[in-house]
């Protein structure tokens, strides 16, 4: 169980600290399993900690993992992106996910299920991506 929450907490750290603008996707419309983008390790799915299965995440909208620190989207149909919860205005957790939109409650910031961008302030800055795998119906942690 601790080792989970290391995971994820090392997820939220790497996203935060991360200048990169990308975002994982996973589609397993193909059949296959794993992330878009570069990942260093090859060996990070088989240590991931399972978040969800992949019915457990709505096409349009999406769930909030607030032990883990990271929000799971389904902007369409088998594609999967995460994103850090917390709220890049004053680090409040995310609230709710839907019709492609990642809300915070306290001052109403608006984040986009795609891409994590901002598409209505306070915030300025959008929510930083995070790295997760799918496995057959499994969603991981990176």
């Amino acid at each position: 169980m601790a080792a989970a929450g290391a995971a994820g907490l090392a997820v939220a750290l790497t996203a935060c600290g991360s200048g990169d603008d990308s975002s994982d996707t996973v589609n397993t419309g193909s059949g296959s399993s794993g992330t878009a983008g570069s990942s260093q390790d090859g060996g990070a799915a088989a240590g991931g900690a399972v978040l969800a299965r992949t019915s457990d995440i709505p096409e349009g909208g999406g769930k909030i993992f607030k032990d883990q620190g990271v929000v799971v989207t389904q902007p369409t149909a088998g594609t999967y992106k995460a994103f850090s919860s917390k709220c890049t205005h004053q680090g409040c957790a995310v609230g709710s996910v839907a019709k492609g939109v990642i809300v915070c409650p306290c001052h109403n910031s608006h984040f986009s299920a795609e891409d994590g961008s901002v598409k209505q302030g306070p915030a300025t800055k959008a929510l930083p991506s995070a790295k997760i795998t799918v496995s057959g119906e499994e969603i991981k942690l990176a």
